[in-house]
């Protein structure tokens, strides 16, 4: 599948009447916006790995980016996918149109890892660049003010283009290796863009400020210009290479919590943590509760890969514990297939192997990936769980 994609790396057309992009699976995120640039058009959905993941692969992992909050993820951002079927027949999912009649197969084969056919060509949406954008760079003295204060924002009736957070180990690391002018004696770093007409952004921006210094913030910020604008983003954005830095290996996480649960699960995972010995950096969507844990381990020593493997798991058992799930644009693959166990029940499992089934009667498309069997969930003892049924002890002291 991702040699299908990578050959097929051509933008068929931009329709900057229809405001939408044709392109085939290899195309680059990142080109697609810079293809729509001269309409005064750009892609929403921006990962940070966004120069080099394809529009395919960003598809079949249903993947985010910083500006999700207010623009969605790849399926939002999705009309039409064509595709080939196991048996080589082709179909179209979606419609050019604003709905198409049927069945809604078009959210169901986004984010399926490629268990239900082939992408050759999809359509996505393209948004006018908005007017004017400003970020706010804010500093805190506690993750549970930082929580807080994105909680207060979402709930003021703000929506952000992107509200995204860092611990002090992320926030360290991305300011040695960028020099974005990050306040690296932070516990807490929000990063909260606003966008859209001039005069609207800036009555946010107060709104913002205030509601940022309520919930604790030591220092508030507002870049200058569209150069310090980009550095601040630059930082974040280069965050995991950056983290990269720190350790010999890391381990990218990925789990999605209520946003109300970022205090609760940062505690959690500083616990998890010092049981296992090992240091983890967050990074994270928090406006939409989208987490990458990343934790630091050397595969040259004894048993830290190990130990790097189990400490992820746990983490993924926080986040449904406290009403989330194991995967919010990463996917599951054969890396996260026993919490698969944990999150969804027998009954629910053997729904998705009937799908899969109706796709892949053989089950010859990416086997072995995403759905467990039965078989291996009671091998590996694993079942599933309601919210706060684990027992973590921050689930009650939040």
């Amino acid at each position: 599948l991702l040699l299908v994609m990578a050959r097929f790396k051509d933008i068929l057309k931009i329709d900057p009447a229809a405001r939408c992009a044709h392109l085939q699976p290899g195309v680059r995120n990142l080109a697609i916006s810079q293809a729509a640039a001269p309409y005064e058009l750009y892609y929403a959905p921006d990962p940070s790995s966004q120069i080099a993941c394809s529009i395919g692969g960003n598809v079949a992992e249903n993947a985010g980016g910083v500006h999700c909050l207010k623009y969605g993820l790849t399926v939002h951002n999705l009309l039409q996918v064509r595709m080939l079927t196991v048996e080589g027949q082709p179909l179209t999912l979606g419609s050019e149109a604003l709905d198409s009649p049927g069945f809604d197969l078009l959210a169901l084969f986004t984010g399926s890892e490629g268990l239900l056919g082939v992408i050759t060509e999809v359509t996505v949406k393209l948004l006018p660049k908005p007017q004017i954008a400003k970020v706010l760079l804010a500093a805190f003295d506690s993750v549970e003010n930082a929580g807080q204060a994105v909680a207060a924002i979402i709930a003021a009736g703000i929506i952000p283009g992107g509200l995204e957070m860092m611990d002090n180990l992320a926030i360290r690391a991305a300011e040695d290796f960028i020099h974005a002018g990050y306040p690296v004696d932070a516990q807490a770093m929000l990063l909260c863009e606003l966008d859209g007409v001039e005069a609207d952004v800036h009555d946010d921006c107060e709104r913002v400020r205030q509601l940022l210094q309520q919930a604790g913030a030591s220092e508030v910020r507002l870049a200058r210009d569209e150069a310090e604008r980009a550095r601040f983003w630059a930082g974040r954005k280069n965050a995991f290479p950056a983290v990269g830095r720190l350790s010999p290996d890391y381990y990218c996480m990925d789990g999605t919590i209520p946003r109300r649960q970022l205090p609760a699960v940062l505690h959690g995972i500083a616990r998890l943590a010092a049981e296992h010995r090992l240091r983890v950096a967050n990074v994270f969507h928090a406006g939409d509760g989208n987490m990458h844990p990343l934790i630091l381990f050397d595969a040259n020593q004894s048993g830290e890969l190990e130990r790097a493997e189990t400490l992820g798991g746990k983490i993924l058992e926080l986040c449904v514990a406290v009403g989330g799930t194991i995967t919010g644009e990463h996917g599951v693959g054969r890396e996260k297939i026993n919490q698969m166990c944990v999150q969804f029940s027998s009954d629910e499992l053997s729904l998705f192997h009937g799908i899969k089934r109706a796709f892949d009667p053989l089950g010859l498309l990416n086997p072995g990936k995403n759905i467990p069997t039965l078989h291996r969930c009671a091998e590996a003892g694993a079942m599933h769980i309601h919210h706060g049924q684990l027992p973590f002890p921050e689930l009650e002291r939040f």
